[in-house]
């Protein structure tokens, strides 16, 4: 196992550095940052132009440039911002919590909804809860994520205003100001956890629990099930053992290949609620043109895509113990 994990993290790392070069190349030659100053009316001085290439490091060639940038990543400077005033790391640092917390919630609630939920709609085939559930998520991969956050949080504003009590928190990843002591705050940040993290997790259920279902369904009908019925074990057994834990794998895969899925409905869900996370770090960067942070934003996302699927590498050798033996 031990050996398992070694390969998986030189893998993961080799992995991690050509996603730099093309997330690098690609956002280099996407565009100008300085177009807005080139094209201000009345023109900027050439002098002050030229400065600016020099601070943002632009009058370099492009694998100069990469490896400038790659160094100072290394040691957490992730470049100078278009704004002079801007730490591109020291807010970055502070937005990936509010996000993480949201979008590790929202994993965690979908994945154990999913594999409840698929479980007992394959068990079930055809009975009363396979059809509430199959409708149920079929009609939730139909909604669009933006709509269903925006229709969630009108509901909340409503819900509030009938009741007369602010019972669901529509605005903002915590209150201003933040209440004090460790336990109103973290009140205080559950709350407004409460909603985002229902729609992030709702639009992620229905296509996990499918997949659920379809890996339970095609476990049932193997020949290691009938064998295991022929020797007389329980069905509780039979399930869990010979079912639900090969089951595991399927789904283990989609939910880290679907990690970008994931962050991509965090940046709408942010953005529907108003939270100062990485949604809105990404959405004000490119607005400003501002290649540094959105480098930096792409990297830590490409950083959390390989660290779980990685993670999902160490999952596959505790779950199936032929993934273990076999890579050992």
């Amino acid at each position: 196992m031990l050996r398992l994990i070694l390969r998986r993290l030189a893998s993961a790392a080799l992995v991690l550095l050509l996603a730099s070069v093309v997330i690098f190349t690609v956002i280099s030659v996407s565009g100008d940052p300085l177009g807005e100053l080139r094209d201000r009316q009345p023109p900027v001085p050439r002098s002050v132009i030229a400065a600016e290439e020099a601070r943002l490091g632009l009058n370099a060639s492009l694998p100069m440039r990469y490896l400038t940038w790659l160094g100072g990543v290394l040691h957490g400077d992730f470049g100078p911002s278009t704004n002079a005033n801007r730490d591109i790391g020291a807010e970055l640092a502070g937005r990936v919590g509010v996000t993480l917390r949201l979008v590790v919630l929202a994993i965690v609630i979908s994945l154990i909804l999913s594999l409840v939920a698929g479980t007992v709609a394959a068990l079930y085939q055809r009975r009363w809860p396979d059809l509430i559930l199959t409708p149920t998520a079929f009609v939730l991969l139909a909604l669009p994520s933006f709509w269903l956050a925006v229709l969630l949080k009108q509901w909340g504003i409503w819900f509030n205003n009938s009741t007369g009590y602010q019972v669901f928190y529509t605005v903002g990843e915590a209150s201003v100001p933040r209440p004090q002591g460790f336990g109103p705050m973290l009140a205080d940040i559950s709350g407004h956890l409460v909603l985002p993290t229902i729609v992030l997790a709702l639009v992620h259920f229905a296509t996990w629990s499918r997949y659920q279902r379809a890996a339970i369904a095609e476990g049932l009908a193997g020949d290691h099930v009938r064998f295991a019925v022929l020797k007389g074990l329980s069905k509780r057994r039979i399930v869990t053992s010979y079912v639900v834990r090969p089951a595991l794998i399927p789904i283990v895969t989609i939910v880290a290949l679907d990690l970008p899925v994931v962050f991509s409905g965090a940046v709408i869900t942010e953005t529907v609620f108003q939270w100062r996370g990485m949604g809105g770090f990404l959405l004000e960067s490119i607005a400003n043109r501002d290649t540094n942070a959105v480098l930096a934003w792409l990297l830590v996302a490409a950083t959390a895509v390989v660290v779980f699927n990685l993670l999902a590498d160490i999952l596959y050798g505790l779950v199936d113990p032929r993934v273990r033996y076999a890579r050992s």
